[in-house]
């Protein structure tokens, strides 16, 4: 699954709504809080990590790549 983006990058957070991976801002907060969210291979904790084009979200079996 691929999500376009307008700006330079996306909070993880919001990348996460925008594919429709989760609800709202508040499932986002606790799946990523979790640890069960992933950005290019590595587990991150920080709702507001800054994504950019290229870069690939991994959560729950799937795969969301940011383009622009």
């Amino acid at each position: 699954m691929e999500i376009k983006i307008r700006d330079e990058f996306i909070k993880l957070g919001q990348a996460l709504k925008l594919a429709g991976i989760v609800e709202d801002g508040v499932e986002a907060k606790y799946v990523i809080q979790d640890g069960q969210v992933q950005v290019n291979g590595e587990t991150d904790e920080r709702r507001g990590r800054k994504v950019y084009p290229g870069d690939i979200i991994s959560f729950d079996g799937q795969e969301i790549k940011v383009v622009r």
